[in-house]
C-alpha cells in the first residue's frame, strides 16, 4: 500500500491535519466517521489517485489534529473544512463522507453549495428514529469504550481491536488506521481521542434534524450504503425507509448497496462495485 503525503492546514482557530494522495483534477475532500481519522480512507483513496487528488482530514480531536476542549458539532467542522479549504487555496471540491462525515459533508454542500461540485455520501447522512440512534449507539460501543482502555505495547492494542468480528479479514490498511488512531502516553499505549469531546459530538448529532439540509443540495449525488449494518445486521446507518426519504429530495442522485458489506468492511475491504461507483461518479 502506498503512503500519503501528510500536512497540516489552519481550521476555524485550530489546527487540522490532512492526509493527501496527489493527482488530477478537482480535489475529493474526504470526512471520516465519529471516533475514526483519515487513515480510514486508504484503500478508496488508492483506488483513486493518481487520476484523482484526494484529501482526507483529521476531524479536530481526532488523529493529529488540534484537540480544543469544546467545539464538537457538525457546523464547527464545516467552519473548519471551509478554513482548510481556504489556506490551501481550494475553490471547489466534490466531497465524501463516511459515517459521521456523510453528515458533515451533507452540511457543507446544503450550506456552502459554491464550494462543492459533487457529493459523496458513505453510510450516513439520513434521518433517523431514536430508535435506530439507539441501535447505532450500541453498536459503536466498543470504540467508544476503547477510549478510556490502556494497552502495554502497541501490539497488545492491535490485539485487542482485532478480536472485532465486523473488521474481519485484517488486513494492512485496518493496522496502519488502528496503530495511526493511538499514541504512548506515560509509557502506555492510549487512543487519541478524549472521550468527552465524543459525547459531546454524539450528543450533538443525534439531536440534529438532518432533513433540513436535504432541499438544499444542488450538485450530483452519489449515495453508498453497507447492507449489512454496523455489527448485528439491524444497526444499520442508512436503512430502507430513512434512505429513501433523502434520495427521493436530492437532486440527481445514484445509489449503490454493497450487499455483502458492513458499515466498517465497505471502506477497509476491497470493492470492485465501490470503486467503480466513484470513479464513474468522479469522471462526471
Amino acid at each position: 500500500m502506498s503512503q500519503p503525503i501528510m500536512r497540516r492546514a489552519k481550521g476555524d482557530g485550530i489546527d487540522i491535519q490532512l492526509a493527501e494522495w496527489p493527482g488530477e483534477g478537482r480535489p475529493l475532500f474526504c470526512v471520516h466517521g465519529l471516533t475514526a481519522n483519515s487513515r480510514c480512507f486508504d484503500r478508496v483513496a488508492e483506488s483513486l489517485a493518481p487520476a484523482h487528488r484526494v484529501l482526507a482530514m483529521d476531524l479536530r480531536g481526532r488523529g493529529l489534529s488540534d484537540k480544543p476542549d469544546t467545539g464538537y458539532s457538525i457546523e464547527h467542522h464545516c467552519r473548519d473544512i471551509e478554513a482548510v479549504l481556504a489556506d490551501l487555496g481550494i475553490d471547489q471540491v466534490t466531497m465524501m463522507g463516511h459515517s459521521l462525515g456523510a453528515f458533515i459533508s451533507l452540511a457543507f454542500t446544503a450550506t456552502r453549495p459554491d464550494r462543492v461540485a459533487g457529493l459523496v455520501l458513505m453510510d450516513g447522512g439520513a434521518q433517523l428514529s431514536p430508535e435506530q440512534w439507539a441501535k447505532i449507539s450500541l453498536a459503536i460501543k466498543p470504540s467508544t469504550d476503547r477510549l478510556v482502555m490502556s494497552f502495554p505495547s502497541f501490539q497488545a492494542y492491535l490485539d485487542h481491536v482485532r478480536q472485532a468480528p465486523y473488521l474481519s479479514p485484517w488486513n494492512d490498511y485496518i493496522e496502519t488506521y488502528f496503530r495511526y488512531e493511538c499514541h504512548e502516553v506515560g509509557g502506555e499505549i492510549r487512543s487519541r481521542i478524549r472521550p468527552e469531546n465524543i459525547q459531546e459530538e454524539a450528543g450533538n448529532l443525534v439531536a440534529t434534524d438532518t432533513t433540513q439540509w436535504y432541499g438544499r443540495v444542488g450538485c450530483p449525488v452519489l449515495v453508498i450504503r453497507a447492507a449489512r449494518g454496523m455489527v448485528t445486521g439491524d444497526d444499520l446507518v442508512m436503512p430502507d425507509e430513512a434512505t429513501a426519504e433523502l434520495v427521493k429530495v436530492l437532486p440527481r442522485t445514484r445509489m449503490v448497496t454493497l450487499t455483502d458489506l458492513n458499515h466498517y468492511s465497505m471502506i477497509f475491504q476491497p470493492s470492485r462495485e465501490r470503486d467503480e461507483a466513484l470513479t464513474a461518479f468522479l469522471a462526471g
